[in-house]
């Protein structure tokens, strides 16, 4: 760390600029081979049969592009600039979120010394490195579902695994959870004593006290919640109908039929016996990374299931699918990630931004079909970047029975929206 501290930071974000960039090219070939409808215009890809040989210069990030223009019969006019711009985007972003998070000290309070201290350079580096492995994965599921209206398990599934292994072996990279005192202040000692096993990350119980029986063994309550939590999300990845009209008992016969008969089910099942015996061996050993693991996987389970429940609920009130599943299993990534905390503001962030473009697309070109994904990703990074504010003003309702309550008011308000949303469109349409 000392080595890399030495780099002047200008230089450093030169580099993240670069490595930015590689992984924009690496997120544009992820989009275009997972996608439904795979496409051969990455130029890590084998090239469309009626195309030139690649060249080697097409292989740089940003520039190459320049000369893949010569495939503009083949793919359409101007499809080289949005895999340029996402290449760009993701170096000047990553190089950014690198000056902001390191450099200013973003993630800490505003009353907080610059971050000197070679243990607090080493949290925040861990926490860059976790964000940054979070907005690649966001804007390949981002790009997927513009150009398809789905995400692709293949992109959430393997977020969320890495989510959940970063939590355990680092679980300092989780958002932190520092709160200003009253007297708005800090100790400058409590920044030179800052290490890894010492830093006040997210946790699943923050802002309160962590409770004994969370811990790890001998208390099986906790390892029941993560084995809970684990399980519901190994199940809701499972292939699933539902047809009611001929009666319940059929449908459930239909349901678990198609379970027996896709060999997914068995990778799933797999999965999860292997994900069991990982959990329980990290709840035995106890400590930092048990803490970081339970927070992850309630987070898993709280996001995804707040998405399911909205996907519930929107399906009744506008009499049609609201929300796809795919968001479901984005939203249970992010919560690996940022902690259940995070994610109700996150979720109720999206929307604004999602309105006024469902709104003037629906005017517009009469088309109400609007891809979720990419906004619940934005207001991930919006969250990420203004953190330590957000965290100020939210912890504090962060109280017992009130958590829950606003859940279920929002939830209900969120009900009759869509509602009247429906008969404003019946109306007018």
């Amino acid at each position: 760390m000392n080595q890399l501290l030495a780099i002047p930071l200008e230089v450093r974000l030169l580099a993240i600029f670069v490595l930015g960039a590689c992984l924009g090219g690496l997120a544009n070939l992820a989009t275009y081979r997972l996608a439904w409808h795979p496409r051969p215009i990455s130029p890590w890809s084998r090239p469309a049969s009626q195309a030139p040989p690649r060249r080697f210069g097409d292989r740089f990030p940003i520039v190459g592009w320049f000369g893949l223009r010569r495939e503009a019969a083949i793919h359409g006019t101007g499809f080289w600039i949005r895999p340029m711009l996402v290449e760009l985007l993701l170096g000047w972003g990553l190089a950014a979120f690198y000056w902001w998070e390191i450099g200013c000290g973003g993630l800490l309070p505003m009353e907080g010394p610059p971050p000197l201290a070679l243990g607090l350079q080493t949290v925040l580096h861990g926490q860059f490195a976790a964000h940054a492995l979070l907005v690649w994965l966001m804007v390949v599921a981002s790009m997927i579902d513009l150009d398809e209206k789905i995400i692709p398990d293949a992109i959430t599934v393997p977020g969320t695994l890495l989510g959940l292994l970063l939590a355990t072996a680092v679980p300092w990279s989780l958002l932190p959870h520092l709160l200003v005192p009253v007297d708005r202040t800090i100790p400058p000692e409590f920044w030179q004593s800052v290490s890894p096993d010492r830093w006040p990350f997210l946790r699943l119980t923050s802002p309160n006290e962590w409770p004994v029986w969370l811990g790890g063994a001998p208390h099986c309550r906790s390892l029941a919640v993560g084995l809970g939590c684990w399980w519901l999300w190994c199940v809701a990845l499972m292939p699933r109908t539902w047809y009611p009209r001929h009666g319940w008992r059929r449908a459930w016969r239909l349901s678990i039929a198609r379970l027996v008969r896709e060999p997914v089910t068995y990778a799933i099942l797999a999965m999860g016996l292997v994900g069991s015996l990982v959990i329980t061996a990290v709840w035995f050993w106890g400590e930092l990374r048990w803490v970081g693991l339970l927070s992850a996987l309630v987070g898993m389970a709280a996001a995804g299931g707040l998405v399911w429940m909205v996907r519930i609920i929107g399906s009744a009130a506008l009499r049609r699918e609201a929300m796809g599943f795919g968001d479901v299993t984005l939203m249970a990534m992010i919560g690996t990630f940022l902690g259940w905390q995070a994610c109700p503001v996150v979720f109720f962030l999206a929307p604004f931004a999602a309105l006024v473009v469902g709104v003037s697309q629906w005017v517009l070109r009469r088309d109400n079909e609007i891809p979720y994904g990419p906004y619940l990703c934005l207001a991930a990074v919006v969250l990420i970047a203004r953190w330590p504010a957000i965290w100020d003003w939210l912890a504090p309702f962060f109280i017992g029975w009130l958590v829950p309550a606003m859940v279920l008011c929002c939830l209900a308000l969120l009900g009759l929206m869509l509602a009247l949303w429906q008969r404003i469109r019946e109306a007018c349409g």
